[in-house]
């Protein structure tokens, strides 16, 4: 693993635009970045959720704070131009597989759409201002981007890309429309730009619908039965602070060399810490005892069962590798949100930024 503590050098003064700075991941990523010292603005739209770990973190006070649309080309262009960023990260997304069967134009517009607009505005500002000082672009994808044949071997980055629900089928379309750019009009260009591909990330202040850990834990601290839809669906969980640790590493690698950076990457967990819906909750259990669940299968909608991704070019070009095991990632994500029920907003914060210390020294 590279020393994360060269992060904190790289982007210690820089100047780092975040999209979806507002929602679960957007939000650890921000405030890792301040607490290295960045000077970074972000653009959402809105504030997803009631809780938020946005406002729980007092991220408002911290960072530029702007709201808009990345369908809205003008307004994120004026953002990008007025900022002059030196990285870009671009996380908004509608994120829910099962509200893009509700919603299947505004899920393909806003993940395959507004990922063209901020590499269209990225080509104009180039193309206007050669001085634009921005160095890295990191594209924030999905791992059901892949084409899924619910293999049991983990899918590699130059696996076919695909999806059944149109969630997935958007992640796919955003690959293919970044790598296009990139081809196209950034192969000579001093910028480097990336996509990247995680897993289920899980960890404290993820207060999103549908989404494993926020249901224990809504459940959890009141006593209640946590209900499971498809208790054997397997995914490839890790801890949030993860991933945001490949994203910072590839726009750390994409600044210093472009050319050999410049491609899509997985950054998922080890084979040893991918697991079932149920032994999640199991182990869930054990760090939170007293508590249960029971399971009411759902068969309405199409959900991949088998998903798992392969992260040895990460590891071998990237020299990037899971610091915590699911053990350890569960552990911190309960005690996270019990301290946030029984403690309250100003512990989380101050739960949120030792987690972060605490994942710089291992």
């Amino acid at each position: 693993m590279q020393d994360k503590h060269k992060l904190s050098t790289f982007y210690h003064g820089k100047r780092v635009f975040v999209t979806g700075h507002t929602g679960f991941k957007g939000s650890w990523l921000c405030q890792w970045l301040v607490t290295m010292g960045a000077d970074v603005m972000g653009y959402s739209i809105d504030i997803p959720t009631k809780p938020s770990l946005f406002e729980v973190l007092q991220l408002p006070t911290q960072l530029q704070d702007i709201r808009g649309d990345v369908r809205d080309f003008d307004t994120l262009q004026k953002a990008i131009q007025s900022f002059q960023p030196q990285v870009l990260f671009h996380l908004a997304a509608q994120p829910i597989v099962r509200d893009s069967y509700k919603n299947p134009i505004e899920t393909f517009e806003t993940n395959v759409m507004g990922s063209i607009y901020i590499m269209e505005c990225i080509r104009q500002l180039m193309k206007t201002q050669p001085a634009f000082p921005l160095e890295s672009v990191v594209m924030v994808t999905s791992d059901k981007c892949y084409e899924n044949q619910n293999q049991v071997m983990g899918y590699r980055e130059n696996d076919p890309m695909g999806g059944h629900d149109p969630y997935s089928a958007s992640k796919g379309c955003m690959e293919m429309a970044v790598s296009s750019y990139q081809k196209s009009f950034f192969q000579k260009s001093p910028i480097g730009i990336a996509t990247v591909r995680a897993g289920n990330v899980i960890g404290g202040g993820d207060w999103g619908k549908d989404r494993l850990l926020p249901d224990i834990a809504k459940a959890f601290s009141v006593s209640q039965a946590v209900t499971l839809r498809n208790p054997l669906s397997v995914r490839p969980w890790q801890h949030v602070l993860e991933p945001l640790s490949g994203y910072l590493l590839v726009g750390k690698c994409l600044a210093e060399d472009p050319a050999s950076f410049s491609e899509g990457w997985n950054l998922g967990p080890l084979e040893t810490d991918i697991a079932t819906v149920e032994d999640v909750v199991k182990k869930c259990i054990q760090v939170w005892p007293t508590n249960t669940y029971d399971v009411q299968q759902d068969d309405s909608l199409h959900e991949t069962s088998i998903l798992q991704l392969d992260v040895h070019k990460a590891i071998a070009k990237l020299h990037w590798k899971p610091t915590w095991t699911l053990n350890e990632a569960i552990e911190k994500t309960i005690q996270w949100y019990k301290t946030f029920y029984e403690k309250g907003s100003k512990a989380s914060k101050v739960e949120t930024n030792q987690q972060i210390l605490d994942y710089m020294n291992v």
